[in-house]
């Protein structure tokens, strides 16, 4: 059994405002946790500059030096481990290196992005300290092949690099879908690449043939223009407004299938939920979003809408594939994206670095 400090910059795990960043965050703790191992929030502190505004950064310095220096006193003398998740150049973690490096704890990441290309420009320090925190860290984990790349680049020193793919805090599968029902659709409706998908999905929709319902469960700022975009199917889209895991699993439970562009996803929760479910999943190949697809026939974002469509009209058509594609998803899901599979995956790599402080 081990105790380990978690801390994550840019979302603390217990924010009340959903996302899928907060998400992860706490499927991560839950995988952590698992085999009786102790997991604590180190600090609910938030550093997160959005805009790029000097100023501000200056004051979350402040903010965490004060932080780091009441951690390096109060946090529990047994703590053998700092784990910070997602840190990168817009929400930098200033405290895990400097409390492990004056406590003597390991220190690792998960999912953290290197971006050379801000060290110049209104985040050049945020970027910076960013970077210098991923040189600090023993191990970095990595949900996607696309975040390899610049963390292969600028590995530091004999840091271990290790594939951590993005997955569902469950042991167990849910229950198939009977693949009958509506399409599916689950996103946030905000402005920027939310929208963007949104927009994609609709001008799809315009190429479908036959009868075909779609229903969008999901809520947010953007909803007025996402309904403008939809008005044309008139009763064929419904939209559900935002639901909790239990109402969405029934719906995951009937749809034909999961419909989603996925336009600058980091991967996608959504996808792991409905290929657990046996929902074949209709995507465009994009990074981040192909690490959590079973491979199959994705549209190549060049293919553009036409290419959506035709995939979506031939699992329309075609029950037996929608079957076949949906037990194959499922069957991927539970060798790869289950809460066991990580929980071994970061202990495997994790242990041998508690055993050098033994």
């Amino acid at each position: 059994m081990a105790r380990v400090a978690f801390y994550a910059p840019m979302k603390s795990p217990d924010s009340p405002k959903p996302s899928g960043d907060r998400e992860m965050a706490r499927n991560l703790i839950t995988a952590i946790r698992a085999q009786n191992n102790i997991v604590e929030l180190a600090s609910d502190l938030r550093i997160y500059d959005k805009k790029g505004e000097r100023p501000l950064q200056d004051q979350l310095r402040d903010k965490a030096m004060v932080e780091a220096t009441r951690l390096i006193t109060e946090l529990p003398s047994d703590t053998e481990l700092w784990v910070t998740y997602h840190n990168y150049y817009k929400a930098p973690d200033l405290l895990g290196p400097v409390v492990c490096r004056a406590r003597g704890i390991p220190y690792v990441q998960l999912e953290s992005t290197r971006a050379t290309s801000r060290l110049s420009g209104p985040w050049a320090g945020f970027a910076q300290s960013a970077h210098d925190a991923c040189d600090a860290a023993q191990i970095i984990f990595y949900h996607t092949a696309n975040d390899l790349i610049t963390l292969k680049r600028e590995k530091f020193g004999t840091q271990i690099l290790v594939e951590l793919p993005p997955f569902l805090p469950v042991a167990e599968l849910p229950s198939p879908s009977a693949r009958d029902g509506p399409m599916l659709t689950v996103g946030m409706m905000r402005p920027g690449d939310k929208l963007a998908s949104y927009t994609i999905l609709a001008e799809t929709l315009e190429h479908l043939t036959g009868d075909w319902v779609l229903d969008i469960a999901g809520d947010g700022p953007a909803r007025p223009k996402v309904e403008a975009l939809m008005a044309q199917f008139g009763s064929r889209v419904r939209f559900l407004g935002q639901l909790d895991r239990d109402t969405l699993q029934e719906h995951y439970r009937q749809a034909s299938m999961f419909v989603w562009p996925g336009v600058n996803e980091a991967y996608g929760m959504v996808y792991l939920e409905a290929q657990a479910s046996g929902v074949p999943v209709v995507a465009q190949d994009r990074p981040g979003v192909r690490d959590v697809l079973m491979p199959s026939d994705h549209p190549n974002v060049s293919s553009g809408t036409k290419g959506l469509a035709a995939r979506i009209q031939l699992l329309l058509d075609d029950p037996d594939l929608r079957r076949t594609e949906g037990d194959r998803a499922r069957a991927y899901i539970a060798q790869r994206h289950l809460i066991p599979s990580a929980t071994d995956r970061f202990w495997t790599a994790v242990r041998p670095l508690l055993e050098k402080e033994e």
